[in-house]
């Protein structure tokens, strides 16, 4: 429940920072695409380097993370061909919706009534990609069933 609550005033405060912070406003990120205005690229640049520098320390401290005591770790994997597709077809909805999820939602409590499309959207490609991911997994259990079938009937033969 802690961590839940946590997530909550998190998300809230996050909600807020992105509003704050003119993350939301669909004419500011239309300059950052066109190339027009830098705010947005230095912010998020500024953030990641906070960010980067931040968990680089609290790694090498071996720090514990304050609610679940766990040790901090970091995922690092090499991109494959289906990073590079998802984030291309992320950077075609943000270009076309003029947004990108986090600025949508916040939109989205803002009152912004076309938000409610661009979030439908996000809604329906996540349902479509975990769809897929069923039923390629579906198949793969299939093929592995299938092989093991015939692998167990050559051994009786």
């Amino acid at each position: 429940m802690r961590v839940r609550a946590a997530a909550t005033l998190f998300g809230a405060a996050f909600g807020f920072l992105i509003s704050w912070g003119q993350f939301s406003d669909p004419d500011r990120i239309r300059d950052m695409l066109l190339l027009r205005d830098p705010y947005l690229y230095l912010m998020m640049f500024s953030a990641i380097a906070v960010a980067f520098t931040g968990t680089w320390l609290l790694r090498r401290r071996q720090a514990r993370a304050l609610l679940t005591g766990e040790l901090l770790s970091v995922e690092r994997t090499r991109p494959e061909r289906r990073h590079i597709v998802g984030a291309a077809i992320f950077g075609v909805g943000w270009a076309i919706a003029d947004s990108c999820p986090a600025p949508i939602a916040t939109q989205l409590t803002q009152g912004v009534l076309w938000s409610v499309f661009t979030i439908a959207g996000i809604f329906i490609g996540v349902e479509v990609y975990l769809r897929r991911r069923e039923a390629v997994e579906g198949a793969r259990a299939d093929a592995y069933a299938a092989t093991e079938r015939s692998g167990a009937l050559s051994r009786h033969l």
